[in-house]
């Protein structure tokens, strides 16, 4: 990789000096770190068997466009890995970062996702263990791909599950909900609309951490691709219970409801990148809401609903005083947005 280099080409996926080169100066320089060795295949991770149970995960990451307001690929793929980490109670610690690149993407585009990815592992205090990287030739692939892996430590006290949600527990999340879908949508500059709505993808842990000190929480969950509806939707079957959410307790900013409501869309189905959903004990809503309330994160927290023996399905009393069921989703309205 030489200063005169402005795009990649096949040559930098093909193991020899151009791309020993790409790892060495773009993806060391900013994710260099002790146990990141790029002459290995495999990286021994200093682990202490008792310190707590190894928590382990795995995503994939395509949104377009590759850069969006309020984050790009590379954040994304942290927050969206690390996240699935704290949400099943774990504290992030590791991660592996495959990277498939498209021949004819601008090293300048690649720097700002790989500053992106040092930013978001250096705040969360994660570490990139391993990484691997591939070249397709132009056209094959969307600019960049993402393939991350991440390792977390949980608390074996902390038990957490579906099968722990019992009728009559409260349903909280953590903010508004839709603010990634539209984000990235209005980003693409379809239908002809713009506006500077940001992304909400961030770390949740602080959320999380905060939520595990709760005697009654019983379940966490971020709600990406398919949004709030769909995390109910899955406690519903998971659980043979009901889900009735309040239409005015639901957070959503007004920019999003009115995108939403020009094209079409529901934002209970929108993916969120900085949000967490959480079952937690009647007598402990409270408590939780202003442990979330507390974190600047959580500010806009909102208890949205109950867990019911009945119906066992997703019900939303809507601000009129009616009542409307909300279907499980069969198609993706918001293609590629994480």
């Amino acid at each position: 990789m030489t200063m005169q280099d402005t795009h990649v080409s096949l040559a930098h996926g093909n193991g020899g000096r151009f791309m020993r080169e790409l790892i060495q100066e773009l993806f060391a320089r900013h994710l260099g770190n002790p146990l990141l060795d790029t002459d290995t295949d495999a990286a021994v991770l200093p682990w202490n068997a008792g310190e707590g149970e190894l928590v382990f995960t795995t995503d994939s990451f395509t949104v377009q466009p590759i850069e969006f307001p309020g984050g790009n690929i590379g954040s994304l793929a942290v927050h969206g890995t690390t996240n699935d980490l704290a949400v099943a109670g774990a504290i992030p610690k590791y991660l592996s970062l495959g990277v498939l690149l498209e021949e004819g993407l601008e090293f300048a585009v690649l720097e700002r996702v790989v500053a992106g990815i040092a930013a978001a592992a250096a705040e969360i205090g994660v570490v990139v263990a391993a990484g691997d990287t591939k070249v397709v030739r132009r056209g094959e692939g969307g600019g960049i791909y993402l393939n991350t892996s991440g390792i977390g430590v949980k608390d074996p006290s902390l038990k957490l599950g579906m099968d722990r949600i019992r009728a009559g527990d409260a349903v909280l999340v953590s903010g508004p909900v839709g603010d990634h879908g539209i984000a990235v949508m209005l980003a693409r500059e379809q239908f002809g609309l713009r506006g500077d709505l940001q992304s909400d993808a961030a770390s949740v842990l602080p959320l999380t951490r905060a939520l595990a000190a709760i005697p009654g929480l019983r379940f966490m969950r971020d709600p990406t691709r398919g949004g709030l509806a769909t995390v109910t939707h899955e406690i519903v079957h998971a659980s043979s219970l009901g889900v009735v959410l309040r239409e005015g307790s639901i957070p959503v900013r007004d920019s999003v409801r009115s995108v939403c409501e020009m094209l079409g869309y529901d934002p209970y189905f929108l993916a969120c990148e900085g949000r967490v959903v959480s079952v937690v004990a009647a007598e402990d809503a409270d408590r939780a809401l202003a442990a979330m309330r507390a974190l600047p994160g959580g500010a806009d927290a909102s208890i949205i609903g109950q867990v019911r023996a009945e119906p066992q399905r997703v019900v939303l009393q809507t601000e009129f005083g009616g009542e409307r069921v909300i279907e499980e989703l069969e198609d993706d309205p918001l293609p590629r947005s994480c």
